[in-house]
Parts: structure tokens; sequence; C-alpha cells
């Protein structure tokens, strides 16, 4: 099966015929594509015979801009319009972004957007038109190198890419002339490339890739074929600019230096660290040597000390590591191989550390930048259908718990974190009101008990209910995540077909520090969300209780009920209203039962007046009648 997608009509590729298709990694410092030729897959170089593009992109004023390397080495004079690491943007909204991320050095347009815009000569670029200048390069590379059109790409993502993160990227695709066969994860695609799926015994792999300005790691498993994402975790702001970051740190300390606002000066010590941090990852020391503006200063960092400014890296993607673990439910033990993927995986320190974590040799055998290029330029391949016989089958997982709003704030999870996709999950809810014609739907992301602690996805309504009784209408919702991990919520009235549906995409999605702190959040405030559950859901049933309670009163309560009756009831129905806006629950519970108490006599005469009302003028025989009809 190839990923879980079957050749439409007429897209079925005849024997002689050789569809052109590519891999790429859009990555946060450098970018890569790749292809399948003669059954081997590559990657594509371009005139000058270089494999890397630095995912880079200087705008100039008469609205040109250049891309790779020719717009780094200008980084240092024209920083505010050299833009890089645009991938820590991809998804985010202004609220969530900070301009004084390490290696970061943005402006951006105030407007009224939700869309983070960045001031350039060339005027405002948002991330996504960034992106899609980096993937014109590689796919004019790729073209050229092929000698045709792409007929479609593969592009790798962290697999902790939330909803929004992953469509900003097929956004990008879209603006920069590409048709995305599908968004797989990054670590996925490592493991393809290593050719662990080839493997006739079933196998767990553990995917440790650490980027420019990325971290994740999964959990994937092996079994009669099918490849099964377990677990995910990481962080999307975390990686070799932080790296670079820590040395410039200590630069500025042992030299002296303010840098102040001077972008420049920070646009070319960071281009110091990162050689530097070249140099000693097969060299015990390195000379620096800065020499910039009125900056002059010399001196040696050996490898102990910078290994020492990397300590607080690497234990954040060994507490990711832990907590990938633990949502696996594995042991290191039942870790079979351990791919390390990423330019930073170079560093000695970093393989070390990972080599004893899982107490195993790691594989770094394929060029740790190139692999996920290569392991996308298969999947490509395979989907192009230039391999009809491929068994491959890939599952990724989603990486936070989708659901809904229910009454009183509660959120009811549909869909929850680290389910297999693609997937589709349904839901019967009803109204609420007798004679409610609409239902209002609230699609949440989160782990937490209450909507106001989970992220709000997107919001619409199903009009056109029948007028019913409250409880009687059957509105079934279903979400359904697809390969790419996009999510379509719809939501149909069983009785009469009534339909409405919603395609989440919003303008900005989480930052995976986010989502990291919202898993973390859900355990640690485990106990008080059940409390605040329960608490919630005794505050809806007072209300329901009140509504009808007050609705039959309207009607009939003279009828069956004297006065001291109905006082002793409204005394009863005084004190759930009472309480209801408290914080006790129990209390709520208990003025419930109270209220239930006193209104036995009301319900038992309203129940008996039903039932005598329906007999009324009929006999036994009349029955008879009708079971001998029936």
């Amino acid at each position: 099966m190839a990923l879980l997608q079957i050749s439409e009509p007429g897209q079925s590729t005849a024997p002689h015929q050789h569809r052109l298709a590519a891999g790429i990694d859009l990555g946060t410092t450098n970018s890569l594509i790749a292809t399948v030729r003669s059954g081997e897959a590559r990657v594509l170089t371009d005139e000058s015979d270089e494999v890397i593009l630095p995912s880079v992109v200087r705008y100039s004023a008469d609205g040109s801009c250049v891309v790779g390397r020719e717009a780094r080495d200008l980084a240092a004079i024209d920083p505010y319009n050299t833009i890089s690491s645009v991938k820590r943007l991809i998804g985010s909204s202004a609220e969530d972004i900070s301009a004084t991320s390490s290696g970061m050095m943005f402006r951006f347009e105030q407007t009224d957007s939700s869309v983070p815009r960045l001031k350039t000569v060339a005027g405002p670029k948002t991330a996504i038109e960034v992106s899609a200048d980096i993937l014109k390069v590689l796919r004019r590379r790729a073209e050229a190198s092929l000698g045709g059109d792409l007929i479609g790409v593969v592009i790798t993502v962290p697999a902790y890419f939330d909803e929004t993160q992953r469509q900003a990227t097929k956004d990008a695709a879209q603006l920069a002339g590409l048709n995305v066969f599908r968004l797989i994860n990054e670590p996925t695609a490592a493991a393809i490339a290593y050719g662990l799926d080839q493997h006739e015994k079933d196998s767990t792999i553990a995917v440790y890739d650490l980027g420019g300005g990325t971290f994740d790691i999964s959990i994937l498993r092996l079994e009669r074929g099918v490849f099964e994402v377990l677990s995910t975790a990481g962080d999307t702001a975390l990686g070799g600019d932080d790296m670079d970051q820590a040395i410039v740190d200590w630069l500025v300390q042992e030299a002296k230096l303010n840098i102040g606002e001077d972008a420049g000066l920070q646009r070319y010590l960071l281009d110091s660290a990162r050689a530097v941090k070249h140099t000693l990852s097969a060299n015990d020391e390195a000379v620096m040597e800065l020499n910039h503006g009125v900056v002059e200063w010399s001196g040696v960092l050996t490898r102990v000390k910078f290994e020492s400014l990397l300590e607080p890296v690497i234990a954040k993607t060994l507490a990711s590591c832990r907590r990938a673990l633990r949502d696996a439910k594995l042991e290191k033990k039942q870790i079979d191989n351990v791919v390390m993927v990423g330019g930073s995986t170079r560093i000695p320190a970093v393989r070390d550390s990972i080599g004893a974590f899982f107490e195993r040799e790691v594989l770094t055998d394929i060029n740790p930048d190139q692999v996920v290029a290569i392991g996308a330029a298969v999947q490509a391949d395979i989907l192009a259908g230039n391999k009809p016989d491929s068994d491959m089958l890939l599952l990724d997982v989603v990486p936070l718990s989708l659901g809904i709003e229910t009454m009183g704030g509660l959120t009811e999870q549909i869909i929850t974190r680290n389910t297999t996709i693609p997937v589709a999950r349904a839901q019967e809810f009803t109204t609420y009101k007798d004679g409610q014609a609409a239902m209002a739907l609230h699609v949440v992301q989160g782990e937490r008990d209450l909507v106001q602690d989970c992220r709000s996805l997107g919001r619409f309504e199903l009009r056109g209910i029948p007028p019913m009784v409250a409880g009687q209408a059957r509105i079934q919702v279903t979400f359904q995540v697809d390969a790419d991990g996009l999510l379509t919520v719809s939501a149909v009235e069983q009785t009469s077909g009534t339909a409405a549906e919603v395609h989440i995409k919003p303008s900005y999605g989480l930052l995976d520090r986010e989502i990291e702190k919202m898993i973390v959040d859900s355990m640690e405030n485990a106990e008080s969300d059940v409390k605040a559950r329960m608490l919630h859901e005794q505050r809806v049933e007072a209300d329901r209780t009140l509504e009808a309670l007050d609705a039959a009163m309207g009607r009939d309560a003279s009828e069956f009920l004297n006065d001291e009756e109905q006082n002793a009831i409204l005394k009863a129905r005084a004190l759930v209203a009472e309480v209801r806006d408290g914080n006790d629950g129990d209390a709520i519970k208990q003025s419930l039962d109270a209220l239930e108490s006193a209104s036995e006599i009301y319900v038992a005469r309203r129940m008996n007046a039903s039932v005598g009302s329906t007999m009324r003028g009929k006999t036994l025989s009349n029955f008879d009648k009708q079971d001998t009809a029936s």
C-alpha cells in the first residue's frame, strides 16, 4: 500500500512512465530537495554543486530577493531585510512571537491582522511568503536537474506541528507552485531513509531530530509492514540556533561587549558562533577572532567549555525523550534503533548523551543533514505511482486532543492525543431547550476539562433543526483528521439531514512549547480538573432542572398544588438558585436532591393526570384488540 493512498482514476502510471516527484526538507536553518533516480534516492545540487540551501531570504527595494548562501553572507550588513529561521514563525500569531528569540531579528508591521508581517524594504512579508520563496528555489533546482516539471512533492514537517502549522506549510508550497502529495513527519522520513521499513523483523525505533531551530523525538513501531508513530514530543523553538546563542552569550561576557541595538554585530557574532561550533565538532579547541567595526578580540573556546554551554539545550531534549517514552508506554530497553537526524547531531556531545540515555549505539551512517529529504523522496516516488508494489504504510498521530465545548464550558474530547491518523470519530449530542432550532459548535484543542483552559480552533453553527422537545434531537458531530493532520468537523441532525461543517484553518497556530505546556498542565492539574468538571456538570444539571421546573409550574402548578406545597417547592428552588453560582459541587447536589424530594408530590400528580388522560374512554378490550392487530 502506498501511504494510505489509492491511485485515483487516470492517475495510475504506465509501466514505462516515470513521473517526476521530489521530497523536500524545509528546514529552519537549511533546506534540501531530493528525488529517486534509477531506484536510488539522492539529494539534488544547484549550479554550484551545493546540496544545502540555507533557509535565508534577503529582500531588495525593487521587490526582488536572493535565497540561500548569498543571502546568509549579507545578513550582517543588512540584518532586517535578511530573513532567517522563518520556520519558527510559520503558523504563529503576532502575540505568540517574540522578536528577541535567539537567532531571530525581525521587525513587524503593525496591522490589525493576527498574522504577523515582517517589515522589509520590499514590503511586508508573512512567514508563508518567505517560505514560498525558499520553496521556489528548490523547485527550480529540481526541474533543472530532472529536465521537467514536478508532478508533486512530499514535504516534511516537525512531528509536533499542529494543524495550523501544517496548513501554513501547504499554503507556502501552493504559493511556490508545488503540488503537495503529502506532509510527513521528519522523524518518520528519517526512518524510511535508513530502510528500517524494509526489516522483516518488527521493531521499535526512536528518531532524535535536532536541527537548526526545531527539535522532536518520535517513537515509531514497524509491525507487519506498518509504520506507526506511537508518540511524539519536542520543541519547535529549540535547536542549533540556541547553541549558537549560548556561544554568543559567552563571547559577550568574555569580550565584555555591548551589543545594544546593533543588529549587524549580533548577526556577525552568530555567524562566528556557528563557525566555531562546526570547528569544535571535530577539534578539541577553536581560536576565535572578532573583527567587526570597533570590535576586536581574540580568544580560545575549548570543547569542554563548549559542551558545558550546550548542557541546557541537551537537557531539554532528554526531557522530551522521557515524555515520548512515557506516552508510548515503553522502557528504554524496548527501543531497537535510535536514528540521529539534523545537523546539530553532528556534535559529539549530543551523540554521546543520546547514546547514553538510550543505552545503545546510535545510527549516524547517513548524512544527518540529508536523511530527512531522502526519506521524503522515497515517499514522493511511491505517491507518484512509480512503485505500485510498495507495501509501506505510514501512520502518524494527533499531537493534542481535539474536542467540542458542551454546556457549562466543559470539553468533550472526540479524538484523544496520540490517536493514529488519518482518523474519523463521531459522537452524538442533543439539544438543551425545547424547540431549539440551531446549535453553536465550538471546536477546541487541549487536554484540560474546561474550555477556558484549552485552545479555540474554530466555531460554526448548525441551523434548521426541526422543533423538538429538549433532548430528542440526535446531532452527530464528526471529527476527521486527514493524513496531513488537517481537521474537518461536521454536524448532522439525524432525523432531518440538516448538516454543516467547518475546515479548521485558523489564522495562527500554537508554538510547540505551548503544546508541551498544555500537556504538562493537564497532568499537573488532573485532580483539580476532575473537581472542576464535576462542579460545572452540577451547575448544568441545576440550570436544566430549574428551567424544566419553571416551565411546568408556569403551566399547571395551581392545578395540582395547594399554596403550602407550592411554597415548599419554591423554597427548595430558591436554595438551588442560590448555591448554583457557588464553588461547592456537593452543596449543589444536595440542594437538587432536596428540590427533587419537595417536588415528588407534584411530579406524581402530573404523571397520574397524564396517564389518566391517555386511558380515558378506553377499556381493556381496546388494548386486547390493539395487541391482536399488531
